[in-house]
């Protein structure tokens, strides 16, 4: 390093690698100008400059000097160590490794660039040449604890788990016996632990539990050595030690579920789906009366009973588990008692058992049976729990007075007019549930949480605006888009996103989207810095599930909605394509003078009004940035903030594959995926692509009406092909006619004969019978009529609710609203569409879309505040209302619609 320069300029040129590490990027371009002046062309003083230049955020001038100094001494390993970081700063891993990969032809055994190579092969899961760089090091550097560490690691996520233990055992056998000293005591029994959980995974745990008992005394963190214990015992069989071990841990932690379960498994009494005989369930309760009596402050203890009792004596252990917590005035009973609603027959009890202690409540002050009065606030959040309980059964009329009985008893408890606004969301008032979270807010301006429900109301009724300025109320100096992007707030993100894109602004709501995108990336990203830092600090074990969670990262919900957004998103600009430049000046030309005058204006004051927003938007960030801190924080300006410029795209079939390649890897037993498979893959003409989203929708739910749309719809369409010419086209007939023959579906039948046969199997189904009428119409279009009457003659009828005595009728609101623009749009029948309304009014009378009696759309002339919105039937605020937010609410308003629901 340096070589060639004179001593002098060696000790200049040993300063600069030392301010770079130091971060004195000024000092280190100061002593890089000076060599430069006697040695202009010196290729690693070059580089060096270029690297500093790059952490000063001039990278183009980085790039031009770190290639000039490449081009000036190419067998320089520091020229393309430096080229190398330069390319993974900005996370071009795959360019950076083919530069260490140069930089070490020319020095083999550079330790610094071994390291750096080794972290790209991690973060790329490139696990072959991770092993045999890891190997690398060891060799140099055997005395190095981490490179024995890295080395058995990198085996381990190579699938070769027992050479990784091999590895540590040869590590272990380099230490003295009186290793650790007692400064490295914690980390070293973290090592101990991390190759006891090799061992288990090899399928050694015999040797795995010898090996942990043997090394008891090196490990500090007992209640994992316990666990890590008793897990193997349970694995090996040895029922009886795992029981005693189990019960010592309750002793420790009596709410632990997982210590229950594994006391459970012990006794042979545990069941996956949670289903047992009448002699296990006797057991059982045998079982958790002992542990009452023991653990008698354990919530737990109380509370997994409710999952495997039935009938009274469920009846009985639930009513000793909710009435404390109805005393003490628990909000979460509700959500600890939730999963109890998919058990057939317990919702029911549930309920009359709680109706039941209101009764009394209002009748004697005290429980049934209970000579002792209860405070006042217990018949409130005996309310408060019944509206949830008939909300959860899809009764929102009870619900609703339920709650209003509530706030009337005690109008102070925010969660409340929460749970009254998500009622309101339910039974279809999106503006009446934006305006009690509004009010829920407004009594805590503290409360985060609150606020956070307020704006995802808010988003929900398309309040976009508003939901943006109380969003602001907590994000740092004022600033709501640049500080909900930086804490990657990704519901709201999607809120927005799924917003805009009922409102048709496509360009917005792919900007939300796309972020989610980017902030998964950024994710992915953030894994690099933990590859030495885990080594260094032996957390083995979190490291390893870190790297497995990595590599299902794009799995999870919040990234499969982005990406199914997204692509709805580039599905509808190739359905209906923005005019190009030319069409708008032709479009012009037509207008009348006067016109085109006053379209010109009105596009000029658009233009003026958006350009002075965003001034005054960062005049505010900045005067608030200068009070706080006394010092003017220029962040960087978005260049696009409307997201015009994604929605100009030539190729949008192209940009919705891309996401739909990361949802056919990542979530490919989703319905939607396959769903939005099949629509890109039609319309690309991509026949073969949609016949596999076919068999997996088929796969997936052969009896969901999505997948019989897709199923019908696709063999109608290649009915209609031509007949094939070319030899790729005769090979594509082939599959298919191989292929059509396996839908037991379409076996010996033609496709009106399979939607009829669909037709007969789901007749009560509104959904089904939709799909069926939709088919109908495509397969015959002069059936219209027939095809309308199909979805008027559907039937509303009453179903019991999982499994209980429910009296709730069959028709959801979103299926409803589906069906009638499913009326109004493809089937283009106006009078049929308003006799839906007209009828779904009645049954969602607090509808919105539906303009039921009951909701605040219905008094809308009266109160001149709220209007409908076109997008999606919410309501919003009108344009002339003030939408600052105030912290005094909307009471006034509130007030008309609670009368509006009692």
């Amino acid at each position: 390093m340096g070589a060639s320069l004179p001593p002098k300029e060696v000790k200049l040129f040993k300063l600069i690698v030392k301010s770079y590490e130091a971060k004195q990027y000024k000092k280190g371009l100061k002593a890089a100008d000076t060599i430069l002046k006697k040695f202009p062309n010196h290729g690693e003083t070059l580089s060096m400059k270029g690297l500093t230049l790059n952490c000063m955020d001039r990278k183009s001038e980085a790039y031009e000097l770190v290639r000039l100094g490449l081009k000036n001494d190419l067998k320089s390993h520091v020229c393309w160590h430096v080229y190398g970081l330069l390319y993974r700063s900005d996370r071009e891993y795959r360019e950076a490794i083919k530069c260490y990969r140069n930089a070490l032809r020319i020095d083999p055994d550079n330790i610094e660039i071994l390291r750096d190579l080794s972290l790209l092969q991690a973060q790329m899961r490139d696990l072959e040449g991770f092993v045999e760089t890891r190997q690398q090091l060891l060799t140099l550097k055997p005395n190095h604890r981490m490179n024995w560490i890295g080395f058995a690691v990198a085996h381990h996520l190579n699938s070769n788990g027992s050479k990784a233990v091999d590895i540590l055992e040869a590590y272990e056998g380099t230490l003295d016996d009186d290793y650790p000293p007692e400064n490295e005591r914690c980390e070293h029994g973290e090592m101990l632990l991390y190759k006891i959980s090799l061992l288990e995974e090899s399928g050694f745990p015999e040797r795995a539990l010898e090996e942990l008992h043997k090394k008891e005394s090196k490990m500090v963190d007992k209640l994992d050595y316990r666990e890590q214990e008793v897990l193997l015992l349970l694995k090996l069989g040895r029922l009886e030690e795992g029981e005693k071990l189990f019960r010592v841990l309750l002793t420790m932690n009596p709410d632990n579920y997982r210590y229950y379960e594994g006391l459970q498994r012990c006794l042979g009494l545990y069941s996956e789906k949670g289903q047992y005989t009448a002699d296990e369930i006797d057991r059982l309760e045998s079982l958790y009366r002992v542990l009452g009596h023991q653990y008698s402050r354990s919530s737990a203890v109380k509370r997994i009973p409710l999952d495997f009792l039935r009938d009274d004596k469920f009846r009985e252990a639930a009513e000793n588990y909710i009435r404390p917590l109805l005393t003490k005035g628990v909000p979460s009973l509700f959500s600890d008692l939730y999963p109890l609603y998919d058990h057939p027959g317990k919702a029911d009890i549930l309920g009359e058992l709680v109706l039941k202690l209101e009764q009394s409540l209002k009748n004697t002050g005290g429980y049934p049976g209970s000579a002792e009065k209860e405070p006042p606030s217990t018949l409130m959040w005996t309310l408060f729990y019944l509206a949830q309980h008939y909300d959860r059964r899809g009764q929102s009329d009870i619900a609703l007075t339920k709650i209003d009985e509530a706030i009337e008893h005690t109008p102070t408890v925010i969660d409340l007019y929460s749970v009254k606004s998500r009622i309101l969301k339910h039974a279809g008032d999106l503006a009446a549930a934006a305006a009690l979270a509004d009010e829920a807010r407004c009594m805590d301006l503290a409360d985060r949480y609150v606020n956070s429900e307020c704006v995802k109301r808010m988003l929900q009724a398309d309040q976009v605006a508003l939901a943006e300025k109380t969003a602001v109320l907590f994000t740092k100096d004022g600033e709501q888009h640049n500080n909900l992007y930086d804490m990657q707030c990704m519901w709201y993100e999607l809120a927005s996103g799924e917003s805009y894109l009922r409102q048709g602004e496509l360009g917005r709501a792919l900007k939300k989207f796309l972020a989610v995108e980017k902030h998964y990336a950024d994710i992915t990203e953030d894994q690099f810095d933990f590859h030495s830092y885990c080594l260094r600090k032996m957390t083995l074990r979190a490291y390893v599930e870190m790297l497995k969670f990595q590599d299902r990262l794009h799995s999870y919900a919040y990234f499969r909605k982005a990406a199914c957004g997204a692509i709805r998103c580039y599905l509808k600009l190739y359905d209906s394509p923005l005019k190009s430049a030319s069409e708008e000046d032709d479009a012009m030309s037509k207008l009348a003078p006067s016109q085109k005058k006053k379209l010109k204006q009105k596009l000029r004051k658009a233009e003026a009004r958006a350009k002075k927003e965003a001034e005054v938007k960062i005049e505010e960030s900045n005067a608030t940035s200068v009070a706080k801190s006394g010092k003017r924080h220029v962040k960087p300006v978005d260049p696009d903030p409307h997201g015009e410029k994604l929605i100009q795209i030539e190729d949008p079939l192209a940009e919705a594959s891309k996401y739909l390649k990361l949802l056919l890897k990542h979530s490919s037993n989703c319905l939607d995926t396959h769903l939005l498979s099949f629509e890109v893959n039609m319309r690309k003409h991509k026949i073969l692509l949609a016949l596999q989203a076919i068999k997996h929708l088929m796969r997936l739910d052969a009896n969901d009406p999505k997948s019989h749309l897709c199923l019908i719809k696709f063999f109608h369409k290649v009915d209609s092909l031509p007949t094939p010419v070319t030899d790729t086209e005769k090979l594509i007939w082939g599959v298919l006619e191989a292929e059509r023959p396996a839908f037991s579906q379409l076996h010996g039948k033609s496709l009106i004969e399979a939607n009829n046969t669909f037709l007969e199997k789901h007749r009560e189904s509104l959904m089904h019978r939709a799909a069926v009428a939709e088919l109908l119409y495509v397969l015959e279009p002069n059936k219209k009529a027939e095809a309308v009457k199909l979805i008027e003659d559907s039937v509303n009828d009453l179903v019991s609710i999982d499994g209980g005595q429910g009296n709730v009728r069959s028709w959801k609101l979103e299926d409803c609203i589906t069906v009638h623009k499913l009326l109004e749009i493809t089937l283009v029948d106006h009078d049929a569409a308003s006799r839906l309304k007209v009828r779904c009014a009645e049954y969602f009378p607090c509808s919105t879309y539906f303009g039921g009696i009951k909701s605040s759309a219905a008094t809308s002339s009266a109160n001149n505040q709220i209007q409908k919105s076109p997008a999606n039937g919410a309501v919003g605020l009108n344009a002339g209302e003030d939408s600052s937010v105030s912290s005094n609410g909307r009471l006034e308003k509130l007030n008309a619609l609670k009368d509006l629901h009692i």
